[in-house]
């Protein structure tokens, strides 16, 4: 059986290819089932609260199951714990699939959740095993496009499987892809040697799962139930922070802790760690700000929505490739500085957005950010692994997805809550100046149409004005990430230019 280690494999591009089957997978199925709620809701015959729990549900469970994956491979062997996770991820797509009701699906998201929690930091570590230490660069682009690119399709797939089949195709497309994964998988991927006495931390999984779960509640719920207005979001809050703090004190002093601390002594991993929930944030943010803004604001359709947004993965996949043969030669600090300098200047591009902004602007920026987080992503998972012994690359992958997991969340949460904020203060003030004595009126010729005195006029009007105000909420937001970026992109000199002892 394969140990871990810089020995050659056989099948490394097949092996390549098996797991980002999987990966991909379940990457994509994170974001297509977003496009099919609204179809989904009247199937299941559901209210709007209630459908929001299929993601709810898969989030949080994915989130608590993630930190399982180190203790799990290393006592159960990799290769077994990641094709039962194939398996089970399949399957469960299958049951969801064909659920005839709520609490159903609600049931199988939850497995499919835990399930699909160990296939990204199990495909990142069986790849760094794969290749030797010169090729990792290569191969963390070819496991980034993966990563990357199935947020990005997920929704224009989705639009398109649940506008001409069925919204249960967003679940039974994994079948074939799954099938073939686990054939794959068990026919080329080694098995890791197996550690029968590694003990498990009870303690430590409980209050981290603790934090984790009421971390994710509230981040998901908080912008529904009005924040800290919310008793119930307080509670969350109090729960999250006990549930780190615990355990924190519990890792620091136990023997065996469920996570070692010892992993933030390596100075790249920490602080790459700091990196990726960053990029967690402006990623995933960008992607769900834009649907809306484009849909809402714009008007655009939810096919021709996907498809404008989709050239931002060309983006991200052009980027990785050349990255991943760059790196041998360039420093990979300069690679990500220049990553969030190209993601800056996209959004500060997005910033200067009006309601008339073209398809080719879309597009352009949207390409412009993908070739930035590419260049950032790339770099960054190779890095944080460089002065990290291979030992403990299981563990310290579980971890860099759930960083990468919890940026998303927190980013997404904040963003969302600013511009229901923003566009509630912007109404307000534009609203103001909406009277008879407004030069602007005169500048109409006082257009019946905009008669604020009359049903219609004052319909129309408040459009403009909801229009105009939300605009303004999602271009701050752009701004906000911009400065971020900006903000962020000296702090990677932190890394260290070359792995210490020659590795």
């Amino acid at each position: 059986m394969a140990d871990h280690g810089e020995s050659r494999v056989a099948h490394p591009g097949l092996i390549t290819f098996s797991v980002m089957l999987a990966t991909v997978m379940q990457v994509l199925d994170t974001t297509i089932v977003n496009v099919a709620l609204p179809h989904m809701q009247g199937a299941l015959s559901a209210t709007q609260d209630q459908i929001a729990w299929l993601l709810t549900s898969y989030i949080v469970a994915t989130a608590i199951a993630t930190p399982l994956t180190g203790w799990a491979s290393g006592r159960l062997g990799r290769k077994r714990v990641f094709m039962w996770s194939v398996a089970v991820f399949t399957l469960m797509s299958l049951f969801c699939g064909i659920a005839g009701s709520l609490s159903e699906m609600v049931l199988f998201r939850i497995l499919q959740g835990i399930a699909g929690a160990a296939l990204v930091p199990l495909s990142q570590s069986i790849l760094l095993d794969a290749y030797p230490r010169e090729k990792h660069g290569s191969a963390m682009a070819l496991w980034g496009v993966g990563i990357m690119i199935g947020p990005i399709l997920g929704p224009t797939l989705g639009g398109y499987l649940t506008e001409y089949a069925n919204w249960r195709w967003v679940f039974f497309i994994n079948l074939p892809v799954g099938v073939l994964a686990w054939v794959m998988i068990g026919s080329f991927v080694s098995e890791t040697r197996r550690h029968r006495d590694i003990p498990f931390d009870m303690i430590g999984f409980a209050f981290l799962s603790l934090g984790i779960g009421a971390l994710q509640l509230m981040l998901d719920r908080g912008e529904r139930l009005d924040w800290f207005d919310s008793g119930e979001i307080v509670v969350e809050a109090a729960l999250a922070l006990l549930g780190f703090y615990i355990f924190t004190a519990h890792a620091a002093t136990t023997q065996h802790p469920f996570l070692s601390l010892r992993l933030l002594a390596d100075r790249n991993y920490a602080t790459s760690l700091l990196f990726i929930f960053i990029v967690g944030i402006i990623l995933f943010a960008t992607l769900a700000l834009m649907p809306p803004f484009m849909e809402q604001l714009l008007g655009y359709p939810v096919l021709m929505t996907g498809l404008l947004l989709a050239p931002r993965g060309l983006g991200t996949m052009i980027s990785m490739m050349v990255v991943g043969r760059l790196m041998a030669r360039i420093d990979p600090r300069w690679i990500i500085i220049t990553g969030f300098l190209l993601t800056a200047e996209s959004l500060w591009e997005m910033s200067g957005f009006n309601l008339d902004v073209s398809d080719w602007d879309l597009v352009r920026t949207g390409i412009v950010q993908g070739l930035g987080l590419g260049a950032i992503f790339v770099p960054l998972s190779a890095i944080a692994y460089a002065t990290l012994e291979p030992e403990y690359r299981n563990e310290a992958a579980s971890v860099f997805s759930l960083l990468r997991n919890l940026g998303s969340s927190v980013g997404i949460s904040i963003m969302v809550a600013q511009i229901s904020r923003s566009m509630q203060e912007n109404h307000l003030t534009i609203a103001e100046s909406i009277n008879p004595f407004n030069p602007w009126f005169w500048q109409q010729g006082m257009q019946p149409v905009l008669d604020p005195a009359s049903q219609s006029g004052l319909a129309v009007l408040n459009a403009m004005v909801v229009r105009q105000a939300g605009l303004i909420a999602y271009t701050n937001d752009f701004v906000v990430m911009m400065w971020l970026a900006l903000l962020t992109a000296p702090l990677v000199l932190m890394l260290k230019e070359r792995p210490a002892g020659g590795k």
